[in-house]
């Protein structure tokens, strides 16, 4: 064999040994090692007890256990949002825990708030209810909240909450129960007690609901349990990677804003900071009679 072939006849070896190498790195070993690892997916681990608004939840019921475990797996694997929540909720939980203890309803609502909202100023359902606490255009007058082209409370997160809190403390006391008072934000106190009325019971746990309403009130649960434990269950956000408050001084308005964007020039900023520190305010004017508004401006 001459040099020129051995020189070929090495090559081929080192290539196929190199292949081998490579293959073998990819799959596992004699001893099941595996070099290449692949995400594992658990179930979460649920907390040994826990409560809404100061009432129990009776996690020791199957069925009850496996509807809870239900929205946590949901909600825990959409990591996105989880930290997306923990940003605004250190923006916005301090506003409405003041708002919430100022009308005497539990600070656990606050979690409402997010299963309603995302604790997103403008969202809005299929059906058209709309703002924080996702009131209807149609029910928002009734709890105090202005509803028009221009001016839209709904989307105010101040007086959304004390109107969330009127609804809320006036089904408590209908129903005896926060449990049941958060159901019936979402299917309605009518709606609620026809269901109590037929099944011959107000408790949450023992009616037969709608869907929606039969996974309400846990989303709301997964949502208290995964923010109140975010670090231990795996979600770290540094103090600065938090979303804060927006500096912003106000100013009074008793007179009509013909032009909106002309207003946001002549004091310093533009139509769409305007728009974004006071997302009540809904059109291009503002029209002003008999009252006053308290308008947000950037520091």
């Amino acid at each position: 064999m001459n040099i020129k072939n051995i020189y070929l006849l090495n090559i081929a070896a080192a290539t196929f040994l190199g292949m081998l190498i490579a293959g073998g790195l990819a799959f596992k070993n004699s001893t099941g090692q595996n070099a290449e690892q692949q995400p594992v997916y658990r179930s979460v681990p649920h907390p040994k007890s826990l409560s809404f608004a100061g009432e129990q939840v009776p996690l020791e019921r199957w069925d009850v256990s496996e509807r809870f475990d239900r929205e946590l797996l949901f909600n825990y694997y959409n990591q996105a949002n989880v930290l997306f929540l923990l940003k605004l909720s250190h923006r916005y939980f301090p506003v409405i825990s003041e708002r919430l203890s100022a009308n005497g309803v539990p600070d656990d609502f606050k979690y409402l708030c997010v299963a309603e909202s995302n604790l997103l100023s403008g969202a809005r359902s299929s059906v058209g209810a709309t703002g924080f606490w996702q009131f209807m255009s149609g029910t928002a007058p009734a709890y105090g909240l202005q509803a028009n082209s221009q001016v839209d409370d709904r989307y105010d997160i101040i007086k959304s909450t004390d109107a969330a809190c009127a609804y809320l403390k006036a089904a408590y006391k209908k129903f005896g129960s926060w449990t049941a008072a958060a159901a019936s934000y979402n299917m309605g106190q009518g709606g609620y007690n026809g269901q109590a009325t037929f099944q011959g019971t107000k408790y949450y746990y023992d009616l037969q609901l709608p869907e929606e309403t039969n996974r309400y009130l846990f989303r709301i649960l997964a949502f208290k349990h995964l923010l109140q434990n975010a670090a231990t269950l795996g979600f770290q956000l540094t103090d600065t990677e938090l979303y804060t408050e927006v500096p912003y001084r106000t100013i009074t308005v008793n007179q009509s804003i013909a032009n909106l964007a002309q207003f946001a020039r002549q004091n310093g900023t533009t139509y769409k900071m305007l728009r974004q520190l006071n997302p009540w305010l809904r059109g291009r004017s503002l029209t002003v009679t008999n009252k006053s508004y308290t308008i947000k401006l950037p520091q």
